[in-house]
């Protein structure tokens, strides 16, 4: 389904994607996909975030449980991942919460800022192979990924694990707060396992605590109103900035073929912190932000990786077929008040509903 010109299917890229096809009522990614990368696990639970030229020190991002959630959703069933696929997503957590937490405190590093998806923000994430990051984004999707077993091991009536699973999430939000949260700041940051210390970087990494429910109202009040909604630092002409613009390291443009996370807006960042907004009662924060994403991408003659946060212009892959399409069902999904990253949310084809538009496939 996915791979681009690159020729590669990544992790958190299937999420996303498959999110957009929800729209149109497309499951069947949700589970080919997620197969193709469980079945070649490793004993140790370990999954390569990449499929045709396996990166062996990136394990997969923790989307897996939420691919299969999104899926099962649509087909209306979970029991497809009863024994071989649930066994292998307990493995794979696993192995993010033994393999990638040095120090026993029960937060996972990234290998590096490669690892992490956010290519380029080695300032916080580590240069590649290091694993000395304790990423609020890493810690924060395991609390989503927790939350989604516990929704499958309800659809497979496995009602201990359920419970088993809920305390996970809730032990893990109460760790990001009690060892992320910077309370003079108002702001999440990552943490270098080896020193102890805070990585004092701001980027639009640490607003996933609010998509995962991490923060508290008054936490998500600081971050929103002093650092998101900040125009020296996030809320640009064109928001949602990915790295803060009064930080060290940012800029723009497009360097090269790199794809930068330095300043420019990606897409999927925007989404999620839109459905993080409406969680903490900013709808016509989450209105805007989805109004200028739909505007920025429907402007360029075909949909790009990638978008200057001052200037709204396309940068990378052109076109580019994957996660940017989002923008165009935000303000709908808003307007309909529809989350389908809750986990227990009902999946529907919004935009063939809105639209009449239906995919074919050929045979």
């Amino acid at each position: 389904m996915t791979g681009y010109s690159y020729g590669e299917f990544y992790d958190w890229d299937l999420y996303y994607e498959n999110l957009y096809l929800s729209h149109f009522g497309i499951a069947r990614y949700c589970r080919t996909n997620f197969e193709a990368f469980l079945d070649r696990q490793l004993e140790c639970g370990f999954v390569a975030r990449t499929m045709m030229e396996q990166r062996m020190r990136q394990h997969f991002k923790p989307f897996l449980a939420q691919i299969a959630v999104l899926g099962s959703r649509q087909f209306g069933r979970f029991e497809w991942l009863k024994d071989r696929y649930y066994q292998r997503l307990i493995k794979y957590l696993d192995y993010w919460c033994w393999f990638c937490d040095f120090d026993k405190n029960g937060l996972s590093v990234w290998d590096s800022a490669d690892h992490s998806g956010m290519d380029n923000q080695d300032l916080r994430a580590g240069h590649i192979y290091s694993m000395t990051i304790e990423g609020v984004d890493l810690n924060s999707y395991l609390v989503r990924e927790f939350d989604a077993m516990s929704v499958i091991a309800e659809g497979l009536g496995l009602e201990e694990d359920a419970s088993q699973w809920k305390e996970k999430a809730a032990a893990m939000r109460g760790r990001i707060n009690d060892i992320m949260w910077d309370e003079k700041d108002g702001f999440y940051y990552d943490r270098n396992e080896r020193t102890g210390e805070f990585v004092r970087y701001k980027s639009a990494s640490s607003f996933m605590a609010l998509w995962a429910g991490v923060a508290t109202q008054k936490q998500a009040d600081r971050m929103i109103k002093e650092h998101l909604l900040n125009p020296e630092e996030f809320w640009l002409e064109y928001p949602l900035a990915s790295w803060a613009k009064n930080e060290k390291g940012y800029y723009q443009q497009r360097r090269g073929v790199e794809c930068t996370w330095m300043g420019a807006c990606w897409i999927p960042v925007n989404y999620s912190v839109m459905h993080a907004l409406v969680r903490y009662g900013y709808q016509e924060e989450a209105a805007e932000l989805a109004r200028k994403s739909f505007e920025m991408v429907l402007s360029e003659d075909a949909t790009r990786e990638y978008y200057n946060a001052e200037t709204g212009v396309g940068q990378g892959l052109n076109p580019f077929w994957g996660w940017s399409a989002l923008a165009y069902g935000m303000p709908f999904e808003l307007e309909a008040g529809y989350d389908p990253t809750d986990p227990h949310a009902e999946i529907i084809p919004l935009l063939s509903d809105i639209t009449g538009v239906e995919y074919r496939f050929d045979r």
